[in-house]
């Protein structure tokens, strides 16, 4: 059974923004009974927690409501650490510079003991092999995927053949050391899957509609396509 702690944080991110959700739906989602619920809610409420509704009709929170700090264990904090450590070296300036941020807000909120044994996580993924362009390239990928613009480049496959490509980049999949990005392309007429290190120099377009078909959504669906 989940902590209760971490049960009570649960209710309230699921009640947030919500409209009423029943004490019968939180007790599935959360595999407890409705009394369970009940009791939840009774006590997030005495504790200041705005959450309106009641017993029979449903509850929810005010969107606006802020929640208690996050608490976290020691595995949650590693694991955290090391995603941040190595989104440091392999993401590039954009995902270096988001996690680097996010780890030290949560290490600002830690108490004493646990923001020492977070520094002294003996994790580490060293940046000195990684190679400048390369992170570049990932940046430029990115910012595409974010604001829909179409990019060019020269791409060699697996078996050095050069062909240029003109693509609507849809996403960022990494695959332990390698980063790819999932994306319509115009000569293929199809989705197909990149190889950023495998990539020349890029070139940024205009930007591409947002196209039913064509969207990360559709790209996911189809684990198979082919690395081109």
């Amino acid at each position: 059974m989940t902590r209760r702690a971490d049960r009570l944080f649960q209710i309230a991110e699921l009640l947030r923004g919500r409209r009423l959700t029943t004490a019968q739906q939180l007790a599935d989602w959360l595999s407890v009974s409705p009394r369970t619920v009940y009791r939840d809610v009774r006590d997030l409420q005495l504790s200041g927690v705005p959450i309106e509704g009641e017993a029979g009709i449903g509850y929810r929170l005010n969107r606006n409501a802020s929640l208690p700090p996050l608490t976290f264990t020691a595995e949650e904090l590693a694991a955290l650490a090391v995603g941040a450590r190595m989104l440091e070296t392999w993401g590039g300036a954009r995902f270096a510079g988001g996690a680097r941020s996010a780890l030290a807000k949560i290490a600002s909120a830690m108490p004493a003991d646990k923001r020492t044994a977070l520094d002294r996580l003996p994790v580490f993924a060293p940046s000195f092999h990684i190679d400048e362009t390369f992170c570049a390239k990932v940046d430029a990928i990115h910012q595409a995927v974010d604001t829909r613009h179409i990019v060019s480049f020269d791409y060699r496959d697996r078996l050095g053949a050069h062909t240029k490509r003109r693509v609507w980049p849809l996403g960022l999949v990494y695959w332990g050391g390698r980063w790819t990005i999932g994306a319509w392309c115009e000569l293929r007429g199809d989705f197909r899957t990149f190889d950023i290190a495998r990539m020349g120099d890029i070139t940024v377009h205009e930007q591409f509609p947002d196209m039913e078909g064509r969207r990360i959504a559709d790209y996911m669906r189809i684990a198979e396509a082919p690395m081109r």
